[in-house]
């Protein structure tokens, strides 16, 4: 589990996740996504927001999504939990739910979400840890709650599955884009400089943890051009 910055750690059935009540929203959710789990029937997704009640200083509402022009974003995706209802259903507890610009989440974000599933069926398990960038100046707050919104996301992909271990880090601004998800590639040694979280020090030994998280080697990874096509074509929006 990464560490903890200024969060509280709330852990569910199905990911865990750090909570800031300072900004309202995770800085950080981790878990791991397996072929077995993308394998089994999905259930229909319900859009069904509530309150986390684990997190004891109560989270944001949907009620401060109204009006604002955000979406109301995931940060593990709903689809990376439709093996079970319950485990769908806790990706819409809004401990989980980040304001999000409209063309980000259904755009370059829906993307990469799709990308890593894809990689998680072809390489059988992944550990990812998703988020926001809270070090930098955000956009600023919406709701009765003040729920920060980020000026960019991070996510972060660890296989260590033999014969090929690697890592890859992405981070994006919360914002409308038509670059390929290549040029948002980094390092994951960089994600914890600019959040200031260490992130797979319980998984991986020190020597270990220091090759893979300072590799951006995107070679290791297969990109879907037609997704990229797909989003400047049809996904990426501004209304």
């Amino acid at each position: 589990m990464p560490t903890v910055k200024e969060g509280v750690v709330v852990k569910h059935k199905h990911f865990a996740l750090s909570y800031v009540e300072k900004y309202e929203v995770a800085e950080w959710v981790a878990y791991e996504l397996t072929r077995n789990q993308l394998k089994q029937n999905r259930v229909p997704r319900v859009d069904n927001f509530l309150p986390d009640q684990l997190v004891s200083t109560t989270s944001a509402d949907t009620y401060d999504y109204r009006g604002s022009g955000y979406d109301r974003g995931h940060l593990i995706p709903a689809a990376d939990r439709a093996f079970s209802r319950e485990a769908m259903d806790e990706t819409f507890l809004m401990s989980n739910i980040t304001p999000q610009d409209r063309s980000f989440n259904g755009g370059i974000w829906r993307e990469l979400e799709e990308l890593v599933r894809d990689w998680a069926y072809k390489f059988n398990k992944l550990y990812i840890v998703t988020g926001p960038i809270l070090t930098q100046p955000i956009k600023g707050t919406i709701g009765k709650n003040k729920v920060a919104v980020p000026s960019a996301f991070y996510k972060l992909i660890l296989d260590i599955s033999e014969p090929e271990l690697k890592a890859i880090a992405f981070v994006i601004p919360n914002e409308l884009s038509n670059q390929p998800l290549q040029d948002f590639a980094t390092s994951i040694d960089q994600v914890e400089e600019q959040t200031g979280l260490n992130f797979f020090s319980d998984l991986l030994e020190d020597e270990l943890e220091a090759e893979l998280e300072g590799n951006s080697e995107i070679t290791l990874w297969e990109f879907d051009e037609s997704k990229f096509k797909k989003r400047i074509g049809e996904w990426n929006r501004k209304d």
